[in-house]
């Protein structure tokens, strides 16, 4: 991360994380404590973190007694919806009984304190100085803090997530921004993503408090490259002139393959291969 930053063109050798490997890494997590560990045990203990946090922690956190159930609502309609801008009208809607939505503002508490437990984590909005009048959405995008918690909330499994690869898109995206919050970090650098109103979206733009930039697309599998390098130029674009100026790196954030970010032009990257 910290050479794509400084505009090194980097390779990397093929990476053969499969699809399916992609499944049980979102399922187990980055969690140390279960390196070496069988799968079943782990959804296991993923799933009882979680009950304990509807049960107990929430409450703690807030300083109020919190309803178990309805933090077990609140975590599902956020795993349902990881990795999208879902507003706080609809978490409030699937948090509520049938016909008895809870208040937005009750919604807000029962996030913040999701925050301060580190189980949910927010990735802001990209606002760049641009000298057009580019409307942009600010609406962060909601993520666990790590993607395993939403499989624990669903009680998903590998089998079940691939049934549904659009689904395991999303989840392959909060895993990548996971790594490349870590990664950022060691850079002294911040992960956002960017969203116009006119519908040009990228999944993640990481920038440096010197105000350096990377942008990067996620996709889960190699087919949808050029989806992903479309949006990128795109972005490139817009921004020039800007003061903001030309990105130190593109590139396209992929389970399997060869690595390669060349100067100006869209790289792809896969996650095996990404460090700090």
């Amino acid at each position: 991360m910290r050479r794509l930053l400084d505009g090194v063109e980097q390779r990397a050798q093929r990476s053969e994380t499969s699809i399916a490997d992609a499944a049980e890494l979102v399922c187990a997590g980055g969690w140390p404590g279960h390196v070496g560990k069988a799968l079943p045990g782990i959804l296991r203990v993923n799933r009882g973190y979680l009950d304990d946090v509807c049960r107990t922690d929430v409450s703690r956190a807030s300083g109020k007694m919190r309803d178990p159930v309805k933090v077990g609502r609140l975590l599902r309609s956020l795993a349902r919806n990881v990795a999208t801008p879902v507003s706080l009208s609809t978490l409030a809607s699937d948090v509520g009984e049938e016909g008895r939505d809870i208040k937005t503002d009750t919604a807000a508490e029962y996030l913040d304190a999701l925050e301060r437990l580190m189980v949910v984590e927010n990735q802001p909005a990209w606002s760049p100085h641009l000298r057009s009048r580019t409307s942009l959405r600010q609406t962060p995008i909601r993520h666990f803090v790590d993607p395993s918690l939403a499989v624990a909330a669903l009680r998903a499994t590998p089998a079940r997530l691939m049934a549904d690869l659009e689904f395991l898109g999303l989840l392959f995206e909060s895993l990548v921004v996971r790594d490349l919050r870590v990664y950022a970090q060691a850079a002294d650098a911040q992960v956002f993503h960017y969203r116009e109103k006119d519908g040009l979206e990228v999944d993640a733009v990481v920038e440096t408090a010197d105000g350096r930039w990377a942008a990067f697309e996620i996709k889960l599998g190699e087919r949808w490259v050029d989806d992903g390098a479309k949006s990128l130029r795109r972005l490139a674009k817009r921004l020039e002139g800007s003061d903001h100026g030309k990105p130190a790196a593109l590139a396209v954030i992929v389970p399997t393959g060869y690595g390669y970010v060349r100067p100006g032009e869209v790289g792809v990257i896969p996650i095996g291969a990404l460090g700090p």
